[in-house]
């Protein structure tokens, strides 16, 4: 058993030890199934009136380099808030395989990039890291069981040792066996957080601990598609596919190798601490001396270690096959194996001034930062660079909450993305106190083009010739509700230089500049007193000379029965479609994990229709869902093919089963 694996299991066993121990502090499990507090003993009626307050708890959190306080999510209409993949998002037939979004999403952040992003939404960021503060323990498990045995299992758990000091622990875990063969995979993630502040509130640290790995076989796509329609067992696994042993292969829910496929591996190490300078302050309350701090200048540094490994290996490779369909010459009897490893190590030090003692939301940062990078390559010995850059914050969230203001840059000085920058405003107004706001962004990146499109990599990729920086530019506007939660948004973005891939092993610069429109819209609509329609609608533009082919339309519409019935029971019910209109969806290379575009493939789908059950019973949520509806409906020319595909020759499951639990105790 792996190492990881082993760690889960020795934390689910302390934090059922610790929900045992509590409740045996704490008292017997009431009728309500929540624990209560000790009762007296002396008392002579043993069914005392309970404390309304035994299991109440305060929690909130604030994610990584924010100081916007936030809560935890109680909502069940949207199955997924839990699922690791957002329906804007496609994968190549099965959780866990490589992935890309139907809308256009360009790389905007400069500095340093390995090139490898196909798996990059399975994984636990940084930036969506959330530090916690919770006036009792508090744990989340879920489990989620589909079609063909596949699950995912999570485990999150905070708390506080002091009232300065707290930690949470986040681990995922996802096996999928595939719909079709040699199309396996499994995903590992793992966050550990630790946030410390002194009594007097001067000093504070920030420790973060990320791990990543996805693991996914390979098959290429089926070698004839076709045949989906004509299954005499009615079932995808009958079909032969492009990569992979042929002939062995089984669906095994407990199977984790991968003998044929892509491995890509994140690790992630932060030490962040802040010592301020400013003004002290107290509050006496019942005897208690409870220390305040205004900060007006801080002084902060932060050192960060990052990793990552990316992997295609083939155990057993059939050269013909690599030959015909990947054109890719790979010798008789030979493994085949690709792999780049990077390491990057920061050190960052700023300083923070506040104006005003009583809100930290308005402060000016300066700062400077140094990374060492480092690789080894077959081609050469060993690369090693560096970069340094300078970066400046300006925000400022007025006390009254109405205005919200960032002004940010930064700009690489020198080493090997040297001349790359990042420039951002935000402008955000509370329009009123019924909860309408309006947003307003800018955004400017130039950036060095990724390792592997230079020929920093052992994969196979035909690098570019010389350097030319990518700069997009990109404007947005935003209106809407907070309370109802309707939005319309509007985006407009201006890209030199685009990077992308002509085929799976050559990278290239589309040199002119070419433009793109995003409209959205998201609301609820009341149809009466327990049913709701929630609309959400994606509307892309782009210039047709340039190599980037969307869907114009990319809508989700959920129909739902839902209420609060029973005093305690949350219900949300109905039918769900998601829809993308016609376009030429990006082909797959396996070999080197790139999407690349083409032209003469035309992705013609049917609206996704999906009934699900969702309710939540105090702590208590469930899901049932019954997916993909449409493949019900047999093969016809107005209608297309019975299956979806999500690219050539990769098609979606049939009708897909999913049941999933999410509870959380307060210990």
């Amino acid at each position: 058993m792996s190492f990881v694996k082993t760690f889960l299991l020795g934390c689910v066993f302390l934090i059922l030890v610790q929900f045992k121990l509590d409740a045996q502090q704490y008292g017997a499990l009431g009728g309500s199934g929540s624990y209560s507090r000790p009762v007296n003993n002396k008392a002579k009626d043993s069914l005392q009136k309970r404390d309304q307050n035994a299991d109440s708890i305060t929690i909130f959190y604030k994610l990584y380099n924010n100081n916007e306080l936030l809560k935890l999510d109680s909502s069940i209409n949207d199955f997924f808030v839990h699922y690791p993949l957002p329906y804007t998002s496609y994968n190549l037939g099965n959780l866990g395989t490589a992935t890309k979004s139907y809308l256009f999403s360009p790389i905007q952040k400069s500095g340093f990039d390995a090139g490898f992003h196909a798996y990059d939404r399975y994984f636990y960021t940084l930036e969506g890291t959330p530090f916690y503060q919770t006036t009792r323990p508090y744990t989340d498990f879920g489990y989620l069981l589909g079609g063909n045995a596949e699950q995912v299992i999570e485990i999150k758990h905070t708390q506080n040792k002091t009232q300065q000091l707290n930690f949470s622990f986040e681990y995922r875990f996802s096996n999928s066996p595939g719909n079709v063969k040699n199309q396996n995979s499994n995903l590992n993630n793992m966050r550990i957080t630790a946030h410390f502040q002194s009594k007097r509130k001067r000093y504070e640290s920030y420790w973060v601990m990320l791990n990543n790995k996805a693991a996914s076989s390979e098959n290429g796509g089926l070698i004839n598609a076709a045949k989906l329609d004509s299954l005499s067992l009615n079932n995808p696994y009958e079909l032969e596919t492009r990569l992979g042993r042929s002939g062995i292969s089984f669906a095994n829910p407990f199977n984790t190798s991968i003998a044929t496929g892509n491995t890509y591996k994140s690790n992630t190490l932060l030490w962040k601490q802040t010592y301020d300078l400013g003004q002290k302050d107290s509050i006496v309350k019942d005897t208690i001396v409870i220390h305040l701090f205004y900060p007006r200048l801080r002084f902060q540094n932060e050192i960060k270690y990052e990793s990552s490994a990316f992997l295609f290996e083939d155990n057993y490779p059939n050269s013909a096959a690599y030959l015909k369909y990947f054109n890719c010459d790979i010798g008789v009897n030979e493994i085949v194996k690709f792999q780049d490893t990077w390491t990057a190590l920061t050190n960052e030090f700023s300083i923070v001034s506040y104006p005003q003692k009583n809100n930290d939301n308005q402060f000016l940062q300066i700062g400077q930062g140094y990374t060492n990078l480092s690789t080894s390559l077959s081609n050469q010995k060993s690369w090693n660079n560096y970069d340094i850059y300078t970066f400046g914050v300006y925000k400022n969230k007025t006390r009254n909450q109405l205005w919200d203001l960032l002004a940010a840059g930064k700009l690489y000085l020198n080493g090997y993305d040297a001349g790359d920058y990042d420039a951002n405003f935000y402008l955000s107004r509370l329009l009123s106190k019924k909860g309408n706001y309006l947003k307003l962004s800018f955004q400017n990146s130039n950036r060095t083009p990724s390792a592997n499109y230079l020929g920093l990599t052992n994969f196979p990729l035909i690098s570019l010739k010389g350097i030319q920086k990518e700069n997009i530019i990109s404007v947005m506007g935003e209106t809407g509700n907070r309370n109802t939660g309707w939005k319309l948004a509007g985006s407009y973005e201006l890209i030199n230089n685009y990077q992308y891939f002509t085929t799976g092993y050559k990278p290239a610069v589309y040199s002119p500049a070419f433009s793109y429109i995003k409209g959205e819209l998201a609301n609820k609509i009341k149809l009466s007193t327990h049913w709701n329609w929630y609309n959400e609608l994606n509307v892309q533009l782009i210039d047709q000379t340039a190599p980037v082919h969307l869907p114009l339309l990319l809508t989700r519409q959920r129909l739902a029965f839902e209420g609060n019935f029973y005093k305690n029971l949350f219900l949300s019910t109905g039918l769900e479609l998601i829809y993308h209109s016609d376009y030429k969806a990006d082909d797959y290379m396996p070999l080197t994990g790139q999407f690349y575009v083409q032209n003469d493939y035309t992705l013609h789908n049917r609206p996704t229709a999906n009934a699900f059950l969702n309710f939540m019973i105090k702590r208590f949520k469930g899901y049932i869902r019954l997916e993909n509806l449409n493949t019900l409906v047999s093969t016809s020319s107005s209608l297309g093919n019975t299956y979806n595909f999500t690219s050539r020759n990769y098609p979606g499951t049939g009708t897909w089963f999913r049941v999933g639990i999410w509870w959380n105790f307060i210990n």
